[in-house]
């Protein structure tokens, strides 16, 4: 009995002796890494790690290299050369994430780890650095679109395409962004936000008041540069302020009045509004009532509107061509003056320049009547006192 307990001890001993060492030997094949959420096997990470690697290497140097063509493309002084350095400068950076999320993808055919369904997460961050990427690159691209519309706007006379620029430019990024959101949810992380936002309800109403302004804002910028009643630097009259347009933004329009306040005006009521835009007028027209006594004689007033007509006929260079004799006649007999009435169209529309020539014309006026000995006549009355 001793001698058979004693070969079942040696026999126990020996097959555990044995599984320790089939153990031992099969440890470093069978020892595990975790590494970005799934199981690898040592040789499989240290392979990823090599991608891992070159891409960065790799990524750096294509990005400092596009760089570089877009440095040396912007001094060339060839036709679209300074397109296609925009084109080089916008996909020189998004390019070291572009290169990271192709070489993590091309992975998977040299790690078969990542084909099983725990691998899953690792491709959805390749395609995940890939979309980045290419979003990126697509709103840094459009500088590009910038930079053709600021040629087409250098080519016209009206300042308002110049303020449009800057605006296309924040609404296409602004698209790109939302899109590329959209794009990555639906079509990498499989997320219907379709449903999403339709099963919004009552929140999704709510939005939708609260947005109502900024719509209508949005909408009447774009008809403010559609239609283009004013542009930057005209005096315009509007929602009961006059003043000169210094601003036309995204959302609002700003006017200086001429007691120099800066008004902000929203676009969704300008666009609805009455605008009266009086840089636009082809000249100022000016209607000065002229009151004489009622004791000039027939012979002074034919000789005072001789004088008025005179001193309009050497003014016709400073009246618009459609009106270049101006107007004076004798008009009406007031309570207390004769009217004459003096009307002219005076170019060009600067307001400077038309005090100036009102100040100068005044002058000769007064001048010219006192030397004819024609008085002006002022508001009198007559009284007559009844005596009993």
């Amino acid at each position: 009995m001793l001698a058979l307990l004693l070969a079942a001890n040696s026999t126990a001993d020996a097959t555990a002796a044995a599984a320790s060492a089939a153990a031992a030997e099969s440890a470093p094949e069978a020892s595990q890494t975790w590494l970005s959420g799934f199981t690898l096997s040592r040789p499989e990470a240290l392979l990823l790690a090599a991608v891992l690697v070159g891409s960065v290497i790799v990524g750096h140097f294509l990005s400092a290299l596009m760089t570089r063509v877009a440095s040396m493309l912007a001094r060339r002084k060839i036709k679209g050369a300074i397109e296609l350095s925009i084109v080089f400068k916008s996909v020189s950076k998004p390019m070291r994430l572009l290169t990271m999320g192709i070489s993590f993808w091309g992975a998977k055919f040299w790690i078969d780890t990542i084909n099983t369904a725990p691998g899953s997460f690792y491709l959805q961050s390749a395609q995940l650095l890939i979309a980045l990427a290419v979003v990126w690159a697509l709103y840094r691209a459009v500088n590009l679109v910038s930079y053709l519309m600021n040629h087409l706007a250098l080519q016209t006379d009206t300042k308002l395409d110049d303020q449009l620029v800057p605006i296309v430019r924040k609404l296409l990024r602004t698209l790109v962004v939302i899109f590329g959101v959209w794009f990555i949810a639906e079509n990498i992380y499989v997320c219907d936000l379709s449903a999403i936002i339709a099963g919004l309800g009552i929140g999704g109403l709510a939005f939708a008041f609260a947005a109502k302004d900024m719509l209508s804002n949005l909408f009447g910028s774009v008809t403010i540069f559609a239609d283009r009643p004013f542009k930057l630097g005209d005096r315009v009259t509007m929602g009961g302020y006059t003043g000169d347009v210094i601003d036309v933004g995204f959302r609002t329009t700003r006017i200086r009045t001429l007691e120099g306040h800066v008004i902000t005006l929203p676009n969704g009521v300008i666009a609805n509004a009455p605008i009266e835009n009086v840089s636009s007028r082809p000249s100022i027209k000016r209607v000065l009532d002229i009151g004489v006594t009622y004791d000039t004689t027939p012979e002074k007033m034919e000789q005072a509107l001789a004088i008025l007509r005179k001193m309009l006929d050497a003014r016709r260079e400073s009246f618009h061509e459609d009106n270049a004799d101006g107007v004076a006649v004798f008009t009406d007999f007031a309570d207390s003056a004769m009217i004459f009435k003096l009307i002219y169209w005076f170019v060009p529309c600067d307001w400077d320049a038309y005090l100036a020539f009102n100040h100068e014309f005044n002058m000769e006026l007064l001048r010219r009547f006192n030397e004819a000995g024609i008085e002006f006549a002022y508001p009198t009355q007559t009284l007559y006192l009844k005596q009993e």
